[in-house]
């Protein structure tokens, strides 16, 4: 049993849902899944119970739940510790780890916060949203800031703008009149490579969100449109492909709802340090910052 499973396991039991929990501990949804499997094997006993629409805890789920946030709670007052018992005490310095999104609004909100506080040190990090997660759960940054989309129904179909999706013009999707991702059930998916590791990333996520994640197969542009045309295949790719993809007879771009979801401002704070009152109070300047300034996608 190992830490990082303590954390998965609180993820899951504070978010009770599966995708939100693995998004927040920087995995994907089947690892996840794989992760509560190995805990209830070593345990020895049922903590989740699943079904389409819920996550709910078993009782010894629960008191499971209460041991891991206690025994992770020990585990950051340790580290605390000693960090002070090595380095003196460093209550004063506030690091914030912010994602390049949010570079308009970091560095404006901490000036404002030192203009009141000059005796207190602020060292800001511009990192990528998986290094922002990491560095929070190890308690190297105190607080994280970065955007975030919001929930989308189950039957709905969003990729990110950067992403486009099509399929052969002969595929049985087109004869419907709206798809589903229910309908992508049934359908093999290709992902297309990209030089970009954030548009990469995005085409795993996307495989992710629609349970292909381990199944997926990948290729370059050429290698997707010559395996996509006449087959049962839907494809994912850049949208630096796009007007390769457009140029092609054989091929037919699929439209999905990507103006549903809106993204808003989430900020994150190191759960042992959540009540210091200079956290909290950055905290609150972020949040009225993105009100009056209306920050969204």
């Amino acid at each position: 049993m190992r830490f990082e499973q303590l954390e998965q396991f609180v993820a899951l039991g504070n978010l009770r849902h599966f995708r939100q929990a693995a998004e927040q501990t920087n995995i994907s949804t089947s690892a996840l899944t794989r992760s509560i499997q190995t805990l209830e094997d070593e345990i020895g006993c049922e903590l989740v119970k699943r079904s389409t629409r819920s996550v709910r805890l078993t009782e010894q789920g629960e008191l499971f739940l209460t041991y891991c946030k206690a025994t992770l709670n020990e585990l950051e007052n340790a580290k605390k510790n000693i960090k002070q018992s090595l380095f003196g005490n460093d209550q004063d310095k506030l690091v914030i780890g912010y994602t390049q999104q949010m570079s308009s609004v970091v560095p404006v909100v901490c000036g404002q916060f030192l203009a009141h506080h000059p005796s207190v040190k602020v060292e800001m990090q511009m990192l990528d949203e998986a290094d922002l997660m990491n560095k929070l759960q190890l308690g190297e940054i105190d607080i994280s800031v970065c955007m975030h989309s919001s929930e989308l129904a189950s039957s709905d179909i969003y990729i990110p703008d950067q992403l486009i999706m099509f399929v052969a013009k002969n595929h049985p999707i087109l004869h419907k009149d709206s798809v589903t991702r229910q309908d992508l059930i049934h359908y093999p998916m290709f992902g297309c490579l990209s030089q970009s590791r954030q548009v990469q990333h995005m085409v795993n996520e996307t495989a992710d969100s629609f349970n292909k994640a381990t199944s997926m197969r990948v290729g370059n542009i050429n290698e997707v449109l010559d395996n996509i045309k006449n087959s049962d295949l839907f494809a994912i790719a850049g949208i630096e492909h796009s007007k390769l993809v457009a140029q092609d007879p054989d091929v037919v771009l699929i439209k999905t709802n990507k103006d549903l979801p809106t993204e808003q401002v989430l900020v994150r704070t190191n759960h042992t340090l959540s009540e210091d009152v200079n956290i909290k109070e950055l905290v609150n300047l972020i949040e009225k910052f993105e009100q009056k300034h209306s920050i969204s996608a």
